[in-house]
């Protein structure tokens, strides 16, 4: 394998996991909310993590190597707060 094509494997698999990792939390938020609230929590200590080690980059660049861990804690709270309001819109017509 080429080292080029290696590199891109690993964003794949980043980004498959960051995406399964949201399903979860969504699934979660479903059944039990109270509960996605600290699996929302536990996924965002890395991804702040890396956030606040990227923004340490000079100028511009920190900016911009920080985005990616931010869009992903977004997401990662976006999946958790949609699945509770769903699990309440589903419970509110029953």
């Amino acid at each position: 394998m080429k080292p080029a094509a290696a590199g891109y494997a690993s964003q794949t698999v980043l980004i498959a996991a960051i995406i399964a990792f949201c399903i979860i939390v969504f699934l979660v938020a479903l059944v039990a909310p109270r509960a996605s609230r600290h699996l929302e929590r536990g996924g965002d200590i890395p991804l702040s993590g890396g956030q606040r080690a990227a923004s340490h980059a000079p100028g511009p660049l920190g900016r911009l190597l920080q985005k990616p861990f931010s869009k992903s804690r977004r997401a990662v709270h976006k999946s958790g707060s949609a699945g509770r309001e769903s699990r309440f819109k589903i419970k509110s017509k029953v």
